[in-house]
């Protein structure tokens, strides 16, 4: 019987390669010369650090395009609330690693809502899914896609 495993991961090497792309990115910005403005890659953490509020969201955007020309889906980032100490403002992005339980419920509830012939089962933080056809399986990976759940989604161990 065909199955399959809806997980969320994210390659944090292309993070890094991300967060290492950005740095160089804000050196070579005319807008951030003389300012103080950095990113931080402490595994799964990138801590943003700027001198305003505004600079932040900057940072932010930068962040977010290396991340698409790395293929690391922007979904799998979540974004801190930003803090000022002193002259300095700082907002941590941290990563999704797993589907969370709430989130899983929400996947078998939208596979059961679309009444493919498929069983769906939570085992951790994973959702694996097993149909008498591979077609069906399939059709689950696309609808599952266009859902907006607010997380990324891999499809995982496709067997026959």
């Amino acid at each position: 019987m065909p199955s399959m495993d809806i997980v969320s991961e994210t390659n944090l090497e292309e993070v890094r390669n991300a967060v290492e792309n950005a740095n160089r990115e804000l050196s070579t910005r005319f807008d951030f010369r003389g300012v103080e403005a950095s990113f931080e890659w402490k595994s799964p953490v990138i801590k943003l650090k700027a001198e305003g509020d505004f600079q932040l969201k900057q940072l932010c955007d930068m962040l977010r395009s290396q991340l698409t020309k790395r293929n690391v889906d922007a979904k799998a980032m979540t974004v801190g609330d930003a803090s000022a100490s002193g002259r300095h403002w700082n907002q941590e992005v941290t990563f999704k690693e797993g589907i969370e339980q709430s989130v899983a419920k929400k996947v078998v509830k939208l596979i059961k809502a679309e009444k493919f012939k498929v069983q769906a089962a939570i085992q951790g933080e994973q959702v694996r899914v097993t149909g008498k056809k591979r077609d069906e399986l399939q059709a689950v990976m696309q609808a599952v896609k266009k859902a907006d759940l607010e997380q990324s989604f891999q499809f995982t161990n496709f067997k026959d």
